[in-house]
């Protein structure tokens, strides 16, 4: 294959990798603790030191780049906005932390998403996958239908006489925190408890998605018009290629 020709594959590549990420994210711009997820590129060796005949530096003429490839999908934990919804069951978490839902495997995971709602054994649960709501100490969190109850601003559950801590924790970094679906994260590392003076929990609004998607939309144009520059590349120099291999014919 011609080195442009390569050159520009790599390219259109990596650019139709990064419209899925962005698509993913346009998705989501109205999911409730969404964060949204970030392409990042690497300059890419060319083939023949990629495949170990070359190697970087000897100044050969397979010493240079060989365009540019996506090497990792990163989440960015900005907070999204507050919405005000007035539902008592809704729940946003200000500042670090994220909430406690049993995993279909018995572990932990660990959510922004605070758009709460009950099943009918009065279990707190999550809108998607009906997954239940934990209290800091791993239980279950149920709620009585006929008893009054409330939040504290510091995120403890009252009812009859009973006060629960919200399960609140925080890994050790960001990092560490792998996306498994329906907006819920796990942790490859151990989670501390959110301190007490820093749980903070606002009853009746919900984080929304931190994904802008106006921001998204501009990057999703300039994406598309990116690959569409490789592509149109591929073309001329398959093009120039053709015309070429017909005159030496010719000849």
């Amino acid at each position: 294959m011609p080195y442009g020709m390569y050159i520009s594959a790599e390219g259109a590549a990596a650019q139709a990798q990064r419209l899925e990420v962005i698509a993913n994210n346009l998705a989501n711009v109205d999911t409730a603790g969404f964060k949204q997820d970030v392409p990042t590129f690497q300059a890419r060796f060319a083939e023949a030191i990629q495949q170990g005949l070359a190697s970087s530096g000897d100044r050969s003429a397979s010493d240079a780049g060989g365009g540019v490839k996506m090497i990792d999908v990163v989440t960015d934990f900005s907070p999204g906005t507050f919405q005000h919804t007035g539902n008592p069951l809704d729940m946003a978490i200000h500042g670090n932390g994220f909430f406690h839902v049993g995993g279909d495997d018995g572990q932990v995971q660990l959510t922004r998403a605070g758009n709460f709602t009950l099943d009918p054994a009065g279990r707190l649960v999550t809108q998607v996958g009906q997954r239940p709501i934990l209290d800091q100490a791993g239980t279950e969190i149920a709620l009585d239908p006929n008893l009054p109850w409330s939040i504290s601003p510091d995120g403890f559950l009252s009812q009859g006489g009973t006060l629960r801590a919200l399960g609140m924790s925080q890994p050790q970094s960001l990092d560490d925190l792998t996306k498994v679906g329906n907006n819920m994260f796990r942790s490859r590392g151990p989670i501390a408890p959110v301190p007490l003076a820093e749980r903070q929990v606002r009853q009746g609004y919900v984080e929304m998605s931190a994904a802008n998607p106006v921001r998204q939309m501009m990057a999703m144009i300039e994406t598309t018009r990116a690959f569409e520059a490789n592509t149109k590349m591929i073309q001329s120099q398959d093009s120039a290629l053709g015309t070429l291999i017909s005159r030496v014919l010719r000849a």
